[in-house]
């Protein structure tokens, strides 16, 4: 997997300060997309030990809140195979840290059967806090929304959904 950057202090991708990666390659190719040189999975830097060594560093701060994944998209399922080992480091060694992620994917295509599906989907998404599902739509952008860039976009409480085994909105 590659990376096509890393946000060491974002505020704009999560409540609070936070530590930002932005994977590259993505399938969706939204219209209006804020990030299309992600889409191709051949940008950036392979995402490497050191590459998580240095996440993992760069998360310890008291100040750090958490660890938003973006892209690109998260959820190709090449990509969980990698991130979900990466999380769970995140989990084991800073288990205060909240762990954001978006994706083109809605909840229920990535729990009910889609192309993002693979062995690892239900363990990454139990390793995660948030996810601010659905792909990007153009005509539905609104600047005023927080956390998200269109108004098809939710923002969901992960443990929350998976017990209900339906969406419940993160509050």
């Amino acid at each position: 997997m590659n990376y096509a950057q890393i946000k060491r202090v974002d505020i704009a991708d999560g409540p609070g300060v936070r530590v930002s990666l932005f994977v590259s390659g993505c399938t969706h190719h939204c219209k209006g997309c804020f990030n299309p040189e992600t889409w191709s999975f051949d940008f950036g830097i392979p995402f490497t030990e050191e590459t998580e060594e240095e996440l993992l560093r760069l998360l310890e701060p008291k100040y750090i809140r958490g660890l938003t994944l973006l892209g690109g998209e998260p959820f190709e399922p090449d990509h969980q195979r990698v991130l979900c080992g990466f999380l769970h480091k995140v989990r084991e060694r800073l288990p205060k840290k909240d762990i954001w992620a978006y994706s083109g994917y809605t909840f229920e295509e990535l729990t009910g059967e889609s192309r993002a599906r693979c062995e690892v989907t239900d363990e990454m998404l139990s390793l995660l806090d948030v996810l601010v599902d659905g792909e990007f739509v153009e005509p539905l952008r609104n600047l005023s929304l927080r956390f998200r860039g269109s108004e098809n976009q939710r923002i969901l409480d992960v443990r929350k959904s998976l017990a209900a085994g339906s969406p419940v909105l993160w509050r």
